[in-house]
């Protein structure tokens, strides 16, 4: 995905679009703007897992902001509303999680294409989002189909100047600990960095200190969650290669979550993170880097108290809440999935070996017997790998979207304690104020720092959900393709010893 693809929702400098140095002074001009103020078989898989995700819809959110002039008004000018984004009212938007008719809600809630491929994708002609066909008539060709889907990454590699890889785990053993470090691979063409190419190695606890910063110095944008730190000993060994490569491939779509973004990827802790050698020196200044809006926000006092949220924010947050659930329970139902096919497994395992032992006694049953042992081993294979591309591909990105979920949370009530916090403050203006024309400085950049939460929002919702159509696409072909594969290969199996069972013509 481009660099610059789903930036569009920002506005009010603070989300850059086209180039490094509109990038920059969008950052800076929303920093200063805030500086003065403050036992089932496996085939049961693919039902359970739809039926528990049938009710998600994502919101229909309007893609137009407030213009750079919101975030910029005169110390004399007079306080005004929250500006309402689109060509609707509030009171005009529809809610995204309505369950109205088609009719009723209108086109603004037709829903994605995307989501609408597992009912009709046997029943229309599909296109990539590129425009380029894609052709439906075999159900085995998804392997094809997943590969394809990969063309818009490819189309958008030349317009990228920021590349980051996480490879190449290694095991420290120390007196008073043991811990993992991973290689982190930086190739840019960027001004702000001295070198086009960096290798440095970071362990977990490094992606965490990166992760707070943004947090503290971008304190607007949604900040891409990193796998779980803590794992229940004795169930999970954090050692092992499975456990290891896991993570690997986690804490590398969080670089490149970061890497993509017009405004995280260009944070000083980012490029800190990226090309210092000792990050130790930079971990003990503390809050010395912290921004001034970031201290603002961080430090809101909970005296303020919203009176509502605005439809727009109330419909995004229905919407989190329903996702969060769907994913958990989907989540479950997968682990539960994979436990009892993992139990099946151990059956297998004892059930396959009985025939042979059999065919050991009955020498005229002896070839067919052999046989079906060895057509039940080769379906514990297939399970096996059935089981492994569960556990290592679609586990993670649940838990990732689940954790998305919580962040994007933890953004929204940010926006709402500013809100509550300049809301406060015009009222306390409106009532000490007797004949005086102008409004204080530190309710108009409050009100700029709302402004500038709710562009910022906007934008990094619909950018994660543009995130979330093509990963939850892709993964759900992909779990399509590793279902077709496995009952292929357990359909060739048991045609295999057909020939075996049938009666042969006696020989006189």
């Amino acid at each position: 995905m481009s660099l610059w693809k789903g930036a569009g929702g920002g506005a009010g400098g603070c989300c850059a679009r086209s180039s490094s140095s509109v990038v920059a002074a969008a950052a800076a001009s929303c920093a200063s703007s805030d500086r003065g103020g403050g036992g089932q078989a496996p085939a049961a898989a693919p039902q359970l897992l739809a039926e528990a995700a049938r009710p998600l819809l994502p919101p229909s959110l309007p893609r137009s902001l407030p213009g750079p002039g919101a975030m910029s008004g005169g110390a004399a000018s007079a306080p005004k509303p929250l500006p309402s984004s689109g060509p609707k009212s509030l009171r005009e938007m529809p809610h995204p999680l309505a369950t109205s008719s088609s009719e009723e809600m209108g086109p603004a809630l037709t829903p994605s294409p995307d989501l609408l491929l597992p009912r009709s994708i046997a029943d229309k002609d599909l296109s990539l989002p590129n425009g380029t066909p894609v052709d439906t008539s075999s159900p085995a060709s998804s392997s094809s189909l997943l590969n394809r889907l990969q063309l818009d990454d490819d189309l958008d590699v030349e317009t990228r100047d920021l590349f980051v890889t996480v490879d190449d785990p290694k095991k420290h053993v120390c007196t008073m600990e043991t811990y993992i470090t991973y290689r982190v691979t930086t190739k840019t063409t960027r001004a702000e960095f001295d070198l086009p190419e960096y290798s440095v190695r970071r362990r977990y606890q490094d992606f965490d200190w990166l992760r707070n910063k943004l947090e503290e110095s971008q304190p607007t944008h949604l900040i891409p969650p990193l796998p779980e730190k803590f794992v229940v000993k004795g169930v999970v060994d954090r050692f092992s290669e499975e456990f290891v490569e896991t993570r690997r491939k986690a804490l590398d779509k969080f670089l490149k979550r970061i890497t993509d973004h017009p405004v995280l990827s260009f944070n000083e802790h980012f490029n800190v993170f990226l090309t210092a050698k000792d990050l130790n020196a930079y971990k003990k200044q503390g809050m010395a880097l912290l921004s001034k809006m970031g201290e603002s926000v961080k430090y809101v006092t909970g005296g303020y108290k919203l009176r509502s949220r605005p439809l727009e924010f109330a419909a995004i947050g229905d919407y989190l809440d329903t996702f969060s659930l769907k994913l958990g329970t989907i989540d479950r139902i997968a682990q539960r999935i994979i436990k009892e096919q993992l139990e099946y497994l151990v059956e297998l395992r004892e059930y396959g070996p009985v025939y042979s032992t059999w065919g050991g006694l009955e020498v005229e049953l002896s070839e067919p017997l052999e046989g079906v042992s060895a057509c039940i081993g080769n379906c514990c294979t297939a399970l096996e790998e059935l089981s492994e591309d569960m556990t290592e591909d679609f586990l993670p990105v649940l838990r990732e979207y689940i954790l998305y979920a919580e962040s994007m949370k933890n953004v929204l009530k940010k926006r709402d304690q500013v809100q509550a916090e300049y809301e406060a403050k015009l009222e306390a203006v409106a009532l000490k104020r007797e004949d005086r024309p102008k409004v204080p400085a530190d309710v108009e950049k409050c009100q700029d720092r709302v402004e500038c939460f709710n562009a910022d929002l906007k934008a990094d919702m619909e950018r994660w959900q543009n995130n979330k159509r093509q990963d939850f696409r892709q993964l759900l072909m992909g779990m399509a393709d590793k279902n077709i594969q496995y009952y292929e290969k357990c359909l060739t199996a048991w045609e295999s010893i057909i020939p075996l069972l049938q009666d042969k013509p006696e020989t006189k």
